[in-house]
C-alpha cells in the first residue's frame, strides 16, 4: 500500500446554483457518480437577480429535455432594446430560439435540480467547505458537516461553483482581479399598481437608471441605480428610495408597494487568471462576474458547465486524456472575457454622460441600426450563439462552431440525439459505430447534405469533413471519442 486516500467520488462539484446543477446532472447522466456540496440549507431562493434565457443556453437546456418546459413558464422577448432608442428584432437570430426568455433563476434551478436528482447526483446541503487541498492523485476537501462536525472527502476532480466569493477558488490561492463598476445598486421584489406597458422596462435618464422584470406571481423585480447616491451597502435602504430613483429613470414608480425584499448591493467586473490549477476547475460565477448589463451572467456559467461536463465525463471514463481539461481553460476563459468587455460597455454607454462618451453611444446607435453585419455580431455574442471555439490551422472550417439544431433523417433533430450525453456524427451515408455505441449515436442528414459532422456533447464540431470518408471518419472518431 502507498497510503494514498481512496477516492470518495470521481468529482465534487461545490455549489447548487445553475451552473452547479447543469454540470452534476450532465456527469450523473453520463454516468459518473458525482457529489454536490452545498453549504446553504436545500432550498431555491425566490429571490433571483437573473431573468433573462438567451438563445444558446436555451438551446443547451434543449439538448438536456428542458427547454420547452422552461418556455411554457416564461415570457418571449421578441425585441432587445439597448440605451433606449435602439430596438434590435431577434426574428432572425438563425435559431429555434429567436427570442428571449424571461423567467426567474429559481424556476431555471428547480428544473436543473429535478434532473440532476432523476440522473442520481448525491447532494450534500448545508456541507461546507473549508478547506482543500490536491496531490498527483486526487482532491481532498475539508467539509463541515449540518451537525458541526467535520470530515474529509476525496474525488479525482473538483469543480468550484460556488460563486463570486468562492471557498474553492480561495483554497487553491487564485486571484480574483477586476473591480466594482457600480456602487449602490438596489434591488426589490414589489407589487405593482399600474402594470408596464412593455414586459422588460428598461431607462436612463441623467444619473438613474431602472429595470422592471416580471417574476409572474404579481411581484416585480426592480434594479435601479442613481449615480449621485454612492453609499456602502450595509446603508439602510426603504421603499422610498426605490421608488425615486424609478421616477427619476422611468418617469413613475408604477404604484410600487408591498415590497418582499430589499438589498443593497454593488457590481464587479472579475475574471480569474486560471480556469483550471491541476485537479480543480472552476466555472459560473467562481470564474468570472460581470455586470448585469445584457443578461449574460448565469447564460455565461451555464455554458461553462456545458463546456466542461463532457469533457470530465470523457478523462474520468479513460476515453480521454487528462489534457483535454486544459481545452476548458483556452475555449471559456476567452469567451468570459469577451462578456465582462461586452457587459462592461453596455452599461457605460447606457450611462454615459461626457459628451465624447454621448457621440460614441450615438455612432454605435446609429452603426446597429443601419449596418447588418454588425447587428449579428453584436447579437451573437449578447446570445452566445456567434462564439466559435479555437481550432488548428489544417481543421475544416466548421470545426468549433456551434451546430445548429439541425433536422435528421427518420424525423428527429439532433438536440433530441444530444440528450444522452453522447457524441453525434451525422453523416450522408450509414456508419457502423462500432464499439462506441455508449458514447456515439451516428444519425445523418434529413437534408441531402454531404458533409460529414461530429458533434460534441455540447453541440460543437469536433471534427467535420465536406465527403463520406469512413478511414477520416474512423481517425476521427479514435482521436474525439476513444
Amino acid at each position: 500500500m502507498n497510503g494514498t486516500p481512496a477516492i470518495d467520488t470521481p468529482v465534487i462539484v461545490v455549489g447548487s446554483g445553475p451552473t452547479g446543477l447543469l454540470l452534476a446532472g450532465d456527469l450523473a447522466t453520463a454516468g459518473v457518480p458525482v457529489t454536490l456540496v452545498e453549504k446553504r440549507p436545500h432550498r431555491i431562493s425566490n429571490l433571483s437577480r437573473a431573468f433573462v434565457l438567451h438563445a444558446r443556453t436555451l438551446e443547451q437546456l434543449d439538448a438536456r429535455g428542458l427547454a420547452d418546459g422552461l418556455e411554457a413558464l416564461g415570457q418571449r422577448l421578441d425585441k432587445l432594446r439597448l440605451f433606449g432608442s435602439l430596438t434590435i428584432d431577434l426574428a432572425d437570430l438563425p435559431s429555434r430560439f429567436n427570442h428571449l426568455l424571461v423567467l426567474p433563476q429559481y424556476e431555471v434551478e428547480k428544473a436543473l435540480e429535478r434532473r440532476a436528482v432523476e440522473a442520481g447526483v448525491d447532494f450534500r446541503h448545508e456541507t461546507e467547505v473549508t478547506a482543500l487541498s490536491q496531490d498527483a492523485d486526487g482532491v481532498t476537501v475539508e467539509v463541515r458537516n449540518p451537525d458541526g462536525t467535520t470530515r474529509s472527502l476525496r474525488a479525482a476532480y473538483v469543480v468550484g461553483a460556488d460563486g463570486m466569493r468562492s471557498a474553492v477558488r480561495d483554497a487553491i490561492g487564485l486571484p480574483f482581479p477586476g473591480r466594482s463598476v457600480i456602487r449602490s445598486v438596489v434591488l426589490a421584489d414589489v407589487r405593482l399598481a399600474e402594470q408596464p406597458e412593455t414586459l422588460l422596462t428598461v431607462n436612463t435618464v441623467g444619473d438613474a437608471f431602472a429595470f422592471l422584470a416580471p417574476y409572474g406571481d404579481g411581484y416585480h423585480r426592480v434594479i435601479a441605480w442613481n449615480r449621485a447616491r454612492d453609499v456602502p451597502d450595509s446603508e439602510p435602504l426603504d421603499l422610498d428610495e426605490i421608488k425615486e430613483v424609478t421616477r427619476l429613470a422611468l418617469g413613475r414608480d408604477f404604484g410600487m408597494y408591498d415590497a418582499r425584499w430589499m438589498s443593497r448591493f454593488h457590481s464587479d467586473e472579475r475574471q480569474a487568471p486560471a480556469y483550471r490549477v491541476g485537479r480543480v476547475l472552476l466555472a459560473g460565477d467562481a470564474a468570472h462576474v460581470h455586470t448585469p448589463a445584457g443578461g449574460q451572467g448565469m447564460n455565461t456559467g451555464l455554458q461553462d458547465a456545458a463546456n466542461l461536463s463532457w469533457k470530465l465525463a470523457q478523462v474520468i471514463r479513460g476515453h480521454a486524456a487528462p489534457g483535454l481539461l486544459d481545452t476548458y481553460q483556452s475555449e471559456r476563459h476567452p469567451v468570459g472575457k469577451a462578456v465582462l468587455r461586452s457587459s462592461g460597455g453596455i452599461v457605460r454607454l447606457a450611462m454615459a454622460k461626457r459628451p465624447w462618451e454621448l457621440a460614441l453611444r450615438a455612432a454605435l446607435t446609429a452603426l446597429l441600426d443601419h449596418v447588418a453585419p454588425a447587428r449579428r455580431r453584436m447579437l451573437g455574442q449578447v446570445t452566445g450563439i456567434g462564439y466559435k471555439y479555437a481550432a488548428p490551422r489544417t481543421a475544416h472550417p466548421l470545426t468549433g462552431t456551434r451546430v445548429p439544431d439541425v433536422p435528421l433523417a427518420g424525423g428527429g433533430r439532433l438536440h433530441e440525439s444530444l440528450r444522452t450525453g453522447r457524441f453525434v456524427l451525422i453523416t450522408p451515408a450509414p456508419v457502423d459505430p462500432g464499439p462506441r455505441e455508449d458514447r456515439l449515436i451516428v444519425e445523418r442528414w434529413a437534408s441531402g447534405r454531404r458533409t460529414t459532422v461530429l458533434v460534441r456533447p455540447d453541440g460543437y464540431v469536433a471534427w467535420a469533413a465536406d465527403e463520406l470518408d469512413r478511414q477520416g471518419i474512423e481517425s476521427a472518431l479514435a482521436g474525439h471519442v476513444g
